[in-house]
């Protein structure tokens, strides 16, 4: 079995990938978002754990509180967008089952 530690130094970044699912670490300073209110994957599921920090996801209509340990999944067609909180950065890990972006991101 294939092992990797993972750093998180960058805002995104491909860190790993199959032909079934990949995997990224997001990096979010205090007060910064992703997404938009028309941000969404059309084929993919996202898997998002927090790994620091805390924040907020708006997935649909729902909004849900980020903090370490907490494992979301955003399905494929779900308009989303994520926050870190104003005062604290957020890292997070994201797997995305298949594929969502080029594996040389």
């Amino acid at each position: 079995m294939y092992h990797k530690h993972i750093k998180a130094d960058s805002e995104f970044k491909i860190v790993a990938a199959t032909e079934r699912s990949q995997a990224a670490v997001m990096a979010l300073e205090a007060g910064q978002s992703t997404g938009s209110t028309n941000n969404m994957h059309l084929k993919s599921d996202q898997w998002l754990y927090v790994v620091s920090g805390n924040g907020k996801a708006i997935i649909e209509d729902l909004s849900i509180d980020l903090k370490p340990g907490v494992l979301v999944l955003i399905e494929a067609g779900e308009v989303h967008e994520i926050f870190a909180s104003p005062t604290e950065n957020l890292t997070t890990i994201n797997i995305y089952a298949p594929p969502e972006y080029p594996a040389d991101l």
